[in-house]
């Protein structure tokens, strides 16, 4: 009797050391949780978040919080067990995070200079907006090119076959919509030969046939580049933040803070989604979690990208109204609503 039970405790510290083992074993899963959310409007690190020199700003008596979700990129079994039970948090396969063939410190890398990007096409939105327009520049000929002897640096160009061109990305979808061998009539502001004095002139045209090497996509032989003069100085000050989805927040904080009208209308306004050149507004990942991050906060309202809407609404947060967001115009439309006590377009 006594070896027996001798044998069933040793089997059952046996079993215990492996449950434990098992426990802490690492998964190749990560948790998602809500993560900081930020008000653009306001200060991180000592440093204003939108900080603006020559030109005087504006205050606001409420918010204007970007949000984002939290990962925890090594997680064991227990953590894993841990976050399928909470409401806040998600637990998804590693590589829908970290894609295989790529570290985690390329991902992050990716994701940062995604935010940045996230950050130009924020103020060139903004900007927009405020009635500082996108110019569209040559900055080099290809010389015996489609455009040699016709265009030059620091010609403006602001159209093809009439349709305008308000964006670099712009120009390049209208060339490459159409075949090699296409002639378009490209308008044009003169420029001053050398590139430093940009399109000022009379407006004028040319005609362009388009070229392309094997496998290449058709060109008209000019380097472009995209100008937007202001007179004013434009920084955002915010690390430790990866991705583009808080280029909606960072836009309306810039308009916020360069025009006398309180966007906020004295709430606290959370929100997500990337933002284009165009000021459209694109859906972006972790709504369920940002959506909880920005109820902590004290958000009551939450601007949401039109294609996130479904899953936002599978996900509420009581006393968090979602407002549907396709763009910076829609998004500002929908704040003067909330502003005038009107009811906004809702997901």
């Amino acid at each position: 009797m006594r070896r027996r039970g001798v044998t069933v405790l040793l089997g059952a510290v046996i079993t215990a050391l492996l449950s434990v083992g098992v426990l802490t074993a690492p998964i190749p899963y990560v948790v998602l949780g809500p993560g900081p959310t930020v008000n653009t409007l306001g200060s991180a690190d000592d440093k204003q978040v939108i900080e603006v020199d020559g030109r005087q700003t504006s205050t606001s008596a409420g918010q204007l919080r970007l949000t984002t979700v939290g990962v925890q990129p090594e997680v064991k079994l227990l953590g894993a067990v841990a976050g399928w039970f909470s409401p806040d948090e998600a637990v998804v396969p590693r590589e829908l995070i970290y894609p295989p063939g790529q570290s985690r410190e390329q991902v992050d890398e990716r994701n940062k200079e995604d935010f940045v990007a996230s950050q130009s096409s924020a103020e060139t939105a903004a900007l927009r907006e405020l009635g500082y327009p996108v110019q569209v520049v040559v900055k080099a000929v290809t010389p015996g090119g489609p455009s040699a002897d016709q265009l030059r640096p620091g010609d403006q160009i602001t159209a093809v076959d009439g349709q305008p061109v308000s964006t670099a990305r712009g120009l390049t979808e209208l060339i490459r919509a159409k075949p090699a061998g296409t002639r378009f009539v490209i308008n044009y502001l003169r420029g001053d030969g050398t590139g430093s004095a940009t399109g000022s002139g009379a407006p004028r045209t040319a005609e362009v046939t388009t070229r392309a090497e094997p496998g290449e996509p058709p060109r008209i032989g000019v380097e472009i580049e995209q100008k937007q003069p202001h007179p004013f100085q434009l920084k955002i000050n915010l690390a430790d933040i990866g991705g583009p989805s808080a280029g909606l927040m960072f836009a309306l904080g810039i308009i916020d803070k360069l025009e006398p009208e309180d966007l906020t209308g004295g709430q606290v306004i959370a929100g997500t989604g990337t933002i284009d050149d165009e000021g459209k507004v694109g859906p972006i990942g972790g709504i369920p979690q940002k959506l909880v991050g920005a109820k902590r906060a004290g958000a009551k309202v939450f601007l949401v990208p039109a294609d996130n809407c479904a899953e936002a609404t599978a996900n509420p947060q009581s006393g968090l109204a979602l407002l549907r967001i396709g763009t910076l115009d829609e998004a500002l439309d929908a704040l003067e609503t909330l502003r005038a006590g009107g009811q906004p377009t809702r997901c």
